[in-house]
């Protein structure tokens, strides 16, 4: 990968970064078109529902759901930085759970991420509950229980949603519309932008578009000016320096570790496949790069269907996402993506991906010669 913008270290701008992986509003036109108020209504309910949240145990079995218990494994590879097996939360559905999103906000707000806010739980929610059970020594089974609910809700009382209203910044672009799926069509871009303010919103609070839609019906997000309801997510920074990074490759995850061992943050990831596992062993990070550029090179990779080079210009759709950590192994490093939705869910061509706000989390309390342990 070739980097336009070198970040804090001088020695980015010398370095040749080859990234190893596919890494209107609303009006009634007469008085029977009048707005239906149900959606307003629901909206309205729904954020109260979040806001209040408590906790109800989930069923014992699947017939209150018509579905199968969720679970998952984790494969500790020591008990300092690995949590235990992880248990049931609560089954996935097709509409947000109010106590799950209250959760997953908190989660964000204590750097235990869940990745993507989508009320519907899922492997990366537990994950990130069985980090936190971990950090505040509680039972480690991944599950949202009691004990849990209660530690995250006493130690964060304030409100998961807030107000806002959309800024000129928000809607000024530079939008692309649909997305290319293929590099070529990408590399004729100037940027590869946001899809469209609608997309860019839901990234900027962590949320996916379908929970910004369920809480703001009718909201025209292209609108300067334009109120809607968000999720309060956590700080942009973390509260410390990052002296060691471990890339669980088993159990999907990123963990960052400050000097004296303190656990500054989890992180779902996507680490490799079968077909293209990431590497094994101790590296370091040799470089940051924020709005990185794209290099596919035929020549210097092991996937890819060939063909000639290819260099796809910066932005939060490129296919490394808003930040590049470059690591001591060729062609290797911790990036951002395109598809938070798909964290945890797909693989990668090797390379270690994060959602862009966590990644770019990460970034900044990094520098070069952070050690970087996959496991």
């Amino acid at each position: 990968m070739i980097v336009r913008r070198p970040f804090r270290l001088a020695l980015l701008a010398a370095l040749p970064l080859l990234v190893a992986t596919a890494c209107g509003e609303r009006r009634p036109q007469s008085p029977a078109d009048a707005p239906d108020t149900s959606g307003a209504s629901a909206a309205a309910q729904l954020r109260q529902s979040i806001e209040t949240a408590t906790f109800s145990p989930p069923a014992p079995d699947s017939s209150s759901t018509g579905q199968p218990p969720v679970s998952g494994p984790v494969t500790p590879t020591s008990p300092t930085d690995q949590p235990g097996p992880v248990g049931r939360v609560l089954p996935d559905d097709a509409r947000p759970d109010p106590t799950l999103v209250r959760v997953q906000v908190l989660l964000d707000r204590t750097r235990f991420s869940p990745g993507i806010i989508d009320g519907l739980g899922g492997q990366n929610t537990r994950q990130a509950i069985a980090a936190f059970e971990t950090a505040n020594g509680l039972t480690v089974d991944g599950e949202l229980d009691p004990a849990v609910f209660e530690r995250l809700t006493s130690g964060d009382s304030g409100r998961v949603l807030i107000d806002y209203t959309i800024t000129a910044a928000d809607v000024a672009g530079p939008f692309i519309g649909t997305v290319p799926s293929d590099l070529e069509a990408m590399a004729r871009l100037e940027t590869v932008g946001y899809a469209d303010a609608r997309e860019a919103l839901a990234e900027k609070f962590h949320m996916t578009e379908a929970l910004l839609d369920a809480l703001n019906p009718g909201a025209d997000f292209t609108r300067a000016g334009q109120p809607l309801v968000v999720a309060q997510t956590g700080p942009k920074s973390l509260q410390g320096e990052v002296s060691r990074i471990v890339v669980n490759k088993a159990e999907q995850s990123v963990r960052a570790f400050a000097a004296d061992g303190t656990l500054l943050a989890f992180y779902p990831a996507t680490i490799g496949s079968s077909e293209m596992p990431s590497p094994s062993g101790s590296y370091t990070v040799r470089a940051i790069a924020p709005e990185p550029n794209y290099t596919y090179d035929p020549s210097r990779v092991s996937y890819g269907k060939g063909g000639g080079k290819v260099v796809v210009p910066a932005g939060p759709n490129n296919p490394v996402g808003s930040v590049w950590i470059d690591l001591s192994r060729d062609t290797y490093g911790i990036h951002g993506t395109p598809e938070p939705e798909k964290i945890g869910k797909t693989a990668s061509s090797g390379c270690v991906r994060l959602t862009n706000w966590d990644v770019e989390q990460l970034a900044g309390a990094v520098k070069a010669g952070v050690a970087v342990r996959f496991t």
